[in-house]
This record gives C-alpha cells, structure tokens and sequence, in this order.
C-alpha cells in the first residue's frame, strides 16, 4: 500500500508487515545533482584562476620586471615573424591594439571636453591640471563647489600651496600592461594557424601605421595643451626639518 511520507516521499508497505520501501519522484533526484558539489571541470578552472590571480598580485610591485618581460615577448613576436615572412594583418591589429591601449594611458578619467555640455547654462570648461572650473553664460567664473556640481573624482593641484593629487588615468598601469601582455600572446598563438595568414602587402600596412600612429598622438598632444595637464605624477614635495648639530655629553 502507499502512503506519504512526511517528506513528501511515497512509501510503499508490503503486507502490513512493516517492510517498506520509499522512492523519491525524479524532480527530486535532478535537484540533488544540480545542487550537489561542484564538477571536478569546473573546480579545476576555479582552482586554475585563484593561482593567476595570485600570481598577478604578486607581481604587481615590480613595474619594471613586468614591462622588461613584456618587452621580451614583443621582440620574440617579432623574429618570429620575420622568420616566418606571413601574419602581418595579425601584427598590424596588434598594433593597433596597443595604440589605443597607450591612448587610453595617456587620458584622464574624467575626460574634460564632456563637461562643456555637461549643462544648458554652461558655455565654457577649463582643465588646469585635473582642476576643472566652469564659467556661466553671464557672470563671473564659479567654482563646482559654489555653483552646487563637484567633480567625479580628485584632480590635480593648479597652484603650489593646493594639496597634492595624482594624475588619474582612464587606463591604469597595471591593466595596460595586462592586456598588452594578453595581446602579445593571442598574437603569438594566431601565428600557429594558417587561417589568419592572410596575403597583404605589408609595406602598406607600415605606412597607414606609422601614418594613425602621427595623427593619434597629434590630436592627443592637442588635448593635453588645450586642458593644461599633463599624463603623469610627479612626486609630492617633502618638507626636511634642520638637522640636529648638537653634541651629547655623558654624564
């Protein structure tokens, strides 16, 4: 005979005599293994993830062991490019890449031209080192603070008695470096599938190249003038006491 159980399992009882046997319905067997532990595929990228961002941390004090090993893997891409006479379309996209990468280095996080519209009443913005002030239409120059908007962010200092605050960029030094390492290596595997060997006749490339490149840092230069800042911290002055020249007798 079946009854249920009080877990909403069906026992079934066999001539009353006490042997009884329950059986769980099959939803309940499917959420069991879906909520059960882990798959060993997925604990082993979990586990493999932990170790490179450990190893990432790691290394993030040693700027220049970082840059010097980017740079090594560069300078391997390359010979092994020119042993293999192919993939300049490969070469060309990764150098684009990384253009845009040290673009995004050089700027603010806050870009300052996307304040000139920020408001209806607003006609005019000024980027002095970070510092930005807006003018209105009629009357004197505001601050941020007087006129009820502030800053997404802290800015650099325009006069030598303000406090001290570093260059924000819009692309940190560590993820330019990451993901400039990361398209070295994807460039590195590409070049082992004949796929991405496409026919193209690289000086070409090397001219339109060396032509964007020209015209990117052009317009970069351009916006650094115009909004007076410059794309990198200088140290923050340290202030020395007199030394002591005095003489200690022992008693």
């Amino acid at each position: 005979m079946g009854q249920l159980g009080p877990s909403g399992a069906v026992v079934f009882c066999l001539n009353g005599k006490g042997r009884c046997a329950s059986g769980m319905s099959e939803g309940d067997s499917v959420g069991d293994s879906v909520h059960g532990k882990p798959s060993v595929v997925y604990r082993f990228f979990t586990r493999l993830g932990q170790i490179y961002q450990s190893w990432l941390d790691k290394s993030t004090p040693y700027t220049a062991v970082r840059w010097v090993v980017t740079l090594g893997l560069s300078f391997v891409y390359m010979i092994r490019v020119y042993l293999l006479q192919g993939w300049y379309i490969v070469t060309y996209a990764l150098g684009i890449y990384h253009l845009n990468l040290f673009i995004a280095f050089l700027s603010p996080k806050v870009d300052p031209s996307l304040m000139e519209d920020s408001g209806p009443f607003l006609t005019k913005a000024s980027f002095h080192g970070g510092s930005t002030w807006l003018t209105e239409a009629t009357g004197p120059p505001v601050s941020p603070e007087d006129d009820g908007l502030k800053d997404d962010g802290p800015s650099l200092p325009t006069k030598q008695n303000e406090e001290f605050r570093p260059f924000i960029r819009r692309l940190p030094e560590f993820k330019f470096w990451h993901a400039a390492t990361k398209g070295i290596l994807v460039a590195m595997v590409c070049t082992f599938f004949e796929a991405f060997n496409v026919p193209v006749f690289w000086p070409i490339l090397v001219m339109y190249f060396i032509m964007l490149f020209c015209i990117t840092m052009k317009r970069q230069i351009k916006h650094m003038i115009k909004y007076r800042y410059i794309p990198f911290t200088h140290g923050k002055r340290t202030y020395k006491g007199k030394e002591d020249v005095g003489k200690t007798f022992a008693s």
